[in-house]
């Protein structure tokens, strides 16, 4: 075999070498990067479709606890609402009457995320706290169809976005922005005053917009308790 031959066959194996290597490490990173993505959405979705937190600054100085049992109170700074592995869409007829009070802590049904806990104010002063509830993640327009009814002392307010013509979806309130489902003050809450939430998910299966573009979602949402509303 002549010089030529053998210096020709040994320039095709570097360069298949070297696109086997590339190719290794074009793997190697997109391994990696799935690893990556798949731990974000791991902690994300870790907790849960919903989950209450206490800031922990404002909870010291005030007094303020949370907690899901009223008989045991166990005082946390997160409260974790059970979840549901699938949510077919149902109507808001099919929730029941006496879901704010028929239990305490996690009590989910056919379909709908149920939850009630408690805020006290174990301190000395009046004070006023705020409650935001915050849209993390959104994955296939599934916000578009989910209704939130929140319940507090008995109080009922049933929040969605808005439909796609800018208007509210009829017997609710409108999302108060892309990024939260409402902020509201509890103003003058006293020492050993108590207030009851319950909070009711569900995707509203008479919603327009509850089509099947929309199946495989998710809507990710966490409420925080507050001493004041810094917009993000």
């Amino acid at each position: 075999m002549s010089k030529e031959k053998i210096k020709l066959n040994s320039e095709k194996i570097n360069k298949r070498e070297s696109r086997i290597k590339v190719l290794k490490l074009g793997l190697l990173i997109s391994t990696v990067f799935l690893i990556v993505i798949f731990f974000l959405l791991k902690v994300v979705y870790g907790q849960g479709p919903f989950t209450i937190s206490l800031d922990q600054n404002f909870a010291k100085k005030s007094g303020i606890v949370i907690y899901d049992n009223s008989t045991v109170k166990e005082f946390r700074r997160i409260l974790e609402a059970g979840k549901l592995e699938f949510m077919d869409n149902i109507s808001i007829r099919w929730i029941p009457d006496n879901i704010d009070t028929e239990a305490e802590g996690a009590h989910n049904g056919n379909n709908y995320i149920a939850y009630t806990f408690f805020i006290e104010n174990n301190g000395n002063e009046n004070l006023t706290y705020w409650a935001e509830l915050v849209i993390d993640d959104v994955i296939r327009d599934a916000d578009e169809a989910v209704r939130i009814m929140v319940f507090r002392n008995g109080e009922k307010k049933i929040y969605a976005k808005r439909n796609s013509n800018g208007e509210p979806e009829p017997d609710t309130i409108p999302f108060y922005s892309d990024q939260y489902v409402y902020i509201e003050p509890r103003e003058n809450f006293y020492p050993n005053d108590v207030d009851r939430y319950t909070i009711v998910v569900w995707v509203e299966g008479d919603d327009p917009d509850c089509i099947n573009d929309i199946i495989g979602g998710e809507m990710k949402m966490h409420l925080e308790i507050n001493e004041e509303h810094v917009q993000k």
